[in-house]
């Protein structure tokens, strides 16, 4: 239900949005950047676009403008005759050009926006804004404002990316038969002792009484893990899996532990090959890259060249390769044969740490490696038992990444998507 104030804000909200202009060919058809910067077959048609001032160039006899709205990491020149002018117009503003599309005379452009018409919808003062034009600023600096990062080239790129890459994630599960389940966030388990947890209790609560149990009754915490849900789907759904938040309280300042994140789990029922698991996996990882690759050329490039250095080429040879498999008796004693000094002891019935994953991942040429048949004990009371000896294992794999960082970029942990045995 709307107030009255609040009717009269959506109304005024609704027509800044939908504005349109006549002409005497019609009416000016509304494009992204991206859309815009792909017109190429010669429409005369006016169209208009709105974004934020990246650049703008005052000359005597035309005004030129970068303006970006967020659709792609290229931004539409506008070419503009002087009376267009604005004072208003500067590094960070927002606007509405409306225009036609022509064939760009410069060689690092295909096409530029000849504007008939640009108005400002909201200013900004150079001055104050914490990003200069033409300026690197180094993420540290761009995170104590986060209410404009995304209007930074490295953190636009990230998110587009990210997007892209939930995309693909979903339309993988989707082809495959997969139904999504919405695991809760706020949940009474622990899932297995997965992590430390964040405890959720209600703001306004009065003083606690002896016999307060709480606004839950029983103790709530933000979930770690979908997993026990998940398993309890299964037994109604031969192909399930979750994506979404998940919440550590891990306090530790490294690359790998994060209070929040999201995370893939899955559930398949009526396996009894780990090569199946291990194989929707692989396909899962190549699909999302695949399609990384394709979709956002321009932002992988951009991390490649200022983020990353070669990290496309290993994208790219990633995808050729198939992933290594190797018992955990054999990682061992690639380990021991290293010839180098690791800060954790490697022997047999050891947790892998991240330096014995890096090394493996190494030595095997940079290629994702699932190491299987762990020792029994250092695995959960449900993995299948191999029933061998002398060394007791378990038919449960370990995904040791290439560390080529696609975690990083869908804040996801790769190892998460477990095993449904």
């Amino acid at each position: 239900m709307f107030t009255p104030r609040r009717l009269v804000t959506v109304i005024l909200r609704h027509c800044s949005w939908h504005t349109c202009y006549r002409t005497h060919s019609g009416v000016a058809s509304k494009l992204s950047v991206h859309e815009a910067l792909t017109q190429l077959d010669g429409s005369t048609r006016s169209i208009k676009i709105q974004g934020w001032v990246r650049s703008v160039r005052a000359q005597k006899d035309v005004l030129f403008m970068h303006v970006n709205d967020g659709s792609c990491l290229e931004s539409l020149q506008i070419v503009a005759e002087p009376n267009l002018k604005n004072n208003a117009i500067s590094f960070g503003s927002s606007v509405e050009v409306r225009g036609h599309i022509v064939k760009s005379l410069h060689k690092k452009q295909n096409v530029e926006l000849k504007a008939e018409d640009i108005k400002v919808i909201g200013q900004c003062y150079s001055i104050d804004f914490p990003f200069k034009l033409k300026e690197r600023h180094a993420p540290q600096y761009v995170r104590q404002f986060p209410h404009l990062r995304c209007r930074t080239n490295t953190f636009s790129s990230l998110l587009r990316i990210r997007s892209e890459a939930t995309t693909a994630i979903q339309d993988f599960f989707k082809s495959n038969g997969y139904v999504h389940i919405h695991t809760p966030i706020i949940t009474s388990n622990d899932c297995e002792g997965a992590g430390e947890l964040f405890q959720v209790e209600a703001a306004n609560r009065e003083a606690e009484t002896e016999d307060d149990s709480g606004f839950f009754a029983v103790p709530a915490f933000l979930t770690v893990s979908g997993q026990l849900h998940l398993e309890v789907m299964s037994g109604g759904f031969t192909h399930v899996y979750t994506f979404g938040p998940t919440f550590r309280a891990e306090n530790s300042q490294s690359r790998r532990h994060l209070a929040e994140f999201y995370m893939v789990e899955a559930e398949i029922s009526f396996t009894q090959s780990l090569e199946d698991i291990m194989q929707v996996m692989e396909n899962l990882f190549k699909k999302t890259t695949t399609a990384l690759l394709s979709q956002c050329p321009e932002d992988i490039d951009f991390f490649n060249k200022h983020v990353s250095p070669g990290q496309k080429d290993r994208l790219e040879q990633f995808l050729k390769k198939t992933f290594i498999i190797m018992s955990y008796t054999e990682a061992i004693e690639v380990l021991k044969n290293a010839g180098e000094t690791f800060q954790y002891k490697c022997e047999w019935g050891c947790d892998l740490q991240t330096e014995h994953e890096k090394y493996l991942v190494k030595h095997c040429g940079n290629v994702p490696v699932f190491v299987i048949n762990y020792p029994f004990d250092l695995k959960p009371f449900y993995t299948r038992d191999n029933e061998d000896g002398p060394q007791h294992t378990t038919r449960t794999d370990r995904h040791v990444s290439m560390v080529f960082r696609l975690a990083q970029v869908w804040n996801c942990p790769s190892r998460r998507l477990r095993n449904g045995l």
